[in-house]
């Protein structure tokens, strides 16, 4: 069976960027997607079109084709009283290169990294951790079958799905927090997951979502 629109593709692969391995699918655990519905990037699904088990790639994506290029301006100070909790900040989450889920103004999740901290003030990057870079995927195709109509309906992971108002996930092992910040403006197309507690490994950096950038407020629970 051919990788076409409506089947269920799974993937092996590793994410090289400058040199060095920035993702990997776990062993055994190979990525799971339904091809042709907009969950990976689409140069990437393009890449396995007509693919079948076994067939390997090897492809290199700019980062036009991939996270776009790196904008400075999504780069805001924010008050460290945006951070606070029942009128205390949460210095626990205020760590250089931490992601945090906030809520723009349309109630949309966002994910920033903390870039800077001082003492009044929080540095944010809203890029996606990829802008600007030329990604460079090599893999194997592990197995192709048709989706099921509730696969096609739901998702995989029933990613299709309203979701829970205003929940996110953070830290190891998804625990849940619960954004409530508000904030304005918008910041193209693309996700990104990394680090403990994901499926498929250490992460899937071919997806492809909608990330959005602004002031915001994020307030979590325990």
């Amino acid at each position: 069976m051919k990788v076409e629109n409506k089947k269920v593709v799974a993937v092996s692969y590793a994410l090289e960027v400058e040199g060095k391995i920035a993702d990997q699918s776990a062993p055994g655990q190979p990525l799971e997607y339904i091809h042709g519905t907009g969950m990976l990037l689409p140069k990437f699904e393009a890449a396995l079109e007509g693919k079948e088990p076994g067939d390997g790639f090897d492809f290199v994506l700019s980062p036009e084709e991939g996270y776009g290029t790196y904008d400075p301006s999504y780069k805001i100070d924010l008050p460290k009283t945006a951070f606070a909790i029942d009128g205390k900040v949460r210095e626990d989450l205020l760590v250089v290169g931490r992601t945090i889920p906030m809520l723009n103004q349309a109630g949309q999740v966002v994910q920033g990294t903390v870039a800077e901290v001082t003492e009044m003030a929080v540095t944010m990057d809203f890029n996606h951790p990829m802008a600007g870079k030329t990604l460079h995927f090599t893999g194997k195709v592990e197995s192709v079958r048709g989706a099921s109509d509730k696969e096609l309906t739901e998702g995989l992971h029933g990613e299709y799905l309203p979701p829970e108002e205003h929940k996110c996930c953070h830290g190891e092992g998804h625990g849940d927090g619960e954004c409530c910040g508000k904030g304005k403006g918008h910041h193209g197309d693309g996700e990104c997951c990394h680090g403990e507690g994901h499926h498929h490994g250490d992460g899937e950096c071919c997806g492809k979502g909608k990330g959005h950038h602004g002031d915001g407020e994020c307030c979590h629970k325990d």
